[in-house]
């Protein structure tokens, strides 16, 4: 099975939806993948990625099946001290870059500044329910792999939402630390990353990242990779 995780278009987060520039991006990326094969659309239920799944649903036919726990993770503090950054996981990555800190660090949710942001908070949750998805589409983790298991109704299906819940599921699913992913791999507006596992029953799987943050159907936009 592959998995497509797809940024939202360029946002306006006042009002969580699309600006202009990020309608046209959306309608460029169902364009772009209307030969992709996907058979089912996921989408978190924040306003801004929703109506990018939209366009695609509506070019290839398929209902958008709404996941509310994909929503954008936020990186608020749990009390009352600012965080470096204002808690932004990119721009803390590349404070802990400066310092000369670890991104690697497997504990990363206990290591300050992460231990007082909602991150630390959110993370566990996002990912424990993607392992629920992926349960119900044939896929059972196992320590750091997925066995497939039991019936897989699709072969290819799509998940628009975030830069942070995304970034959350890669770190998870790909057994990479959370902030070594913030410091490394930044999703553009609806750029395309594709995971893959194998649909051989009962084989337990690494799963490959077959793409990162594409953008070629957003050839000739003017956008920003990631906003703070």
């Amino acid at each position: 099975m592959r998995i497509y995780f797809i940024r939202h278009g360029d946002p306006n987060y006042k009002n969580d939806c699309l600006t202009e520039l990020g309608h046209r991006q959306a309608q460029a990326l169902a364009e772009r993948l209307s030969a992709s094969g996907i058979e089912q659309i996921y989408s978190s239920t924040n306003g801004r990625a929703m109506q990018t799944a939209e366009y695609t649903a509506s070019r290839l036919g398929l209902a958008v099946v709404p996941l509310d726990f994909m929503r954008e993770i936020g990186w608020k503090p749990i009390g009352e001290e600012p965080l470096p950054a204002n808690g932004n996981p990119w721009n803390i990555a590349d404070l802990f870059a400066a310092e000369g800190r670890t991104l690697t660090d497997p504990d990363w949710r206990t290591a300050y500044p992460f231990s007082m942001s909602v991150v630390s908070e959110r993370y566990p949750l996002v990912t424990g329910q993607f392992d629920g998805l992926l349960a119900e589409l044939g896929y059972q983790r196992e320590g750091e792999y997925y066995r497939a298991v039991g019936a897989h109704p699709y072969r290819t299906v799509a998940v628009f939402s975030h830069g942070g819940s995304s970034s959350a599921v890669l770190s998870h699913i790909l057994n990479i630390p959370f902030p070594q992913i913030c410091g490394m791999l930044r999703m553009a507006c609806t750029s395309v990353t594709v995971v893959e596992l194998s649909d051989t029953e009962g084989e337990r799987c690494c799963p490959h990242l077959l793409l990162f943050n594409d953008m070629r159907h957003a050839e000739g936009f003017s956008a920003t990779v990631y906003d703070v």
